[in-house]
């Protein structure tokens, strides 16, 4: 804008027509402010760079730890909900004890113990694994997991189904040989066919197919797709352990706790029922081997609680460095203008119009500089979602509260920059002003 623009300067409100000659006023300004930043297109482009670098560097930054952060909690859903697992270990050597140095193998028996007396318990399964089970179909043959579980199973792991059904009680009690087949098998034993129906034979015994399994995981290379599952009392009394002659051994016992906060004393509870019936210190750190997912998401959730602020302190150096540059320009902006000032104010400008013209131009550059640092980053992140999906990491994505505050200070920072030495160039007498160079 020229200094000529200064010109056209409101008239003194009256009582009835106080409300036209306000928007009158306010129109002027905002058309002096936008004539302002036309007329000084370079120092204007460099003030709205620096306020959408910094909106942009922050949001990306941000939605990168949160894409992290999601792919992680997204993965280990796949497992399942608060999962805890228990392994048999080895008891260590004590004076007076016979299975001292031993290894030893939880029973169905320590199943049904836990099952009825632990009370911070929501599902609780004992699992028999064996990986050298045939099993063969009308249409083809594989070698695959085959998992005896209790019903309660699909409660503590992710076993969606894509159709049929689950075990019941009676499938359990009465020992019935049904089988639900994972996703990854069905290439191979039914391939292009529907399984659920048929039957399928597990070291040549006949069973009928109840379920098959949606895909689990991403890219679907999720152990439970190659399972085949069978209900626990069925795989007692045809599968058993091949190194035990018990058909009470069962490979691990999986459970969730009643409450999540409460997984280590979920965990202690079922040390010590396992621990008294076995006759020894349910203390002994050999005596299990535990995978408790719950401990492990929380781990993870430090690790990228401390990523965020990592990246949130670059991203916020990186709009401190924005906001100096913003600052730098705004008071050289405004020393530039001292004389237009002094001109305005000895034409009949008041002081208010001064600093509000001032404030209608940081507001205005905060606003499109901003929206186009939101508009180019979301841009950029939708970009990025169309690529191929990375195993355990999810598309940034926008934080709304990351970019509230990006604008939100920016717009502060350069608003009170202009205002400020604009203030003071305003409170000198008219002559003064005009003085400055």
């Amino acid at each position: 804008m020229t200094r000529l623009g200064f010109l056209h300067l409101p008239v003194p409100l009256g009582r009835k027509t106080g409300g036209v000659k306000l928007m009158r006023v306010l129109l002027d300004i905002i058309r002096q402010s936008l004539a302002t930043l036309w007329a000084h297109k370079l120092r204007s482009f460099l003030t709205m760079f620096g306020i959408a670098w910094g909106v942009g560097s922050l949001l990306l930054l941000v939605g990168l730890g949160e894409g992290f952060r999601s792919g992680q909690t997204r993965q280990l859903a796949t497992l399942g909900q608060d999962i805890m697992f228990v392994f048999p270990g080895r008891i260590p050597a004590v004076e007076g004890s016979l299975q001292s140095g031993q290894t030893y193998h939880f029973t169905y028996s320590d199943y049904l113990a836990i099952r009825n007396e632990a009370h911070t318990l929501r599902a609780v399964s004992a699992v028999l694994n064996r990986e050298d089970i045939r099993a063969v179909s009308d249409y083809g043959s594989t070698n695959g997991q085959v998992f005896g579980v209790a019903t309660e199973y699909n409660q503590i792991r992710n076993v969606p189904l894509q159709t049929g059904r689950w075990f019941n009680g009676e499938d359990n009690s009465e020992r019935r040989r049904v089988a639900i087949v994972g996703w990854e098998l069905l290439k191979n034993v039914f391939p292009g066919r529907p399984a659920v129906g048929s039957s399928i034979l597990l070291n040549d015994i006949r069973f009928d197919v109840i379920g098959v399994l949606a895909k689990v995981g991403q890219d679907g290379n999720n152990g439970t797709n190659a399972r085949i599952f069978i209900p626990i009392d069925t795989m007692r009394g045809l599968f058993r352990l091949k190194d035990q002659n018990s058909e009470d051994a069962v490979s691990f016992i999986n459970y969730r706790p009643l409450n999540k906060a409460d997984h280590l004393r979920s965990r202690e509870e079922v040390h010590n029922i396992i621990a008294r019936r076995h006759g020894f210190d349910p203390k002994l750190e050999d005596a299990f081997e535990d995978w408790d997912t719950v401990e492990n998401s929380q781990k993870v959730s430090k690790i990228f609680d401390a990523m965020d602020w990592f990246l949130g302190v670059v991203g916020l150096v990186t709009l401190a460095l924005g906001a100096i540059g913003i600052v730098n320009i705004m008071l050289v902006s405004v020393a530039e203008r001292t004389r237009e000032i002094g001109l305005r104010k000895a034409l009949g400008a008041t002081h208010r119009n001064i600093l509000t013209q001032f404030f209608v131009e940081g507001a205005f550059l905060t606003a499109l500089s901003g929206g186009i640092g939101l508009a180019i980053t979301t841009a950029f992140v939708t970009l990025l979602a169309m690529l191929p999906p990375m195993e355990g990491f999810d598309p940034p994505r926008i934080v709304p509260m990351s970019a509230a505050i990006a604008i939100t200070s920016l717009a502060i920072a350069g608003i009170t920059a202009g205002l400020f030495p604009a203030r003071q160039a305003a409170l000198l007498p008219p002559v003064e002003a005009l003085r400055q160079e």
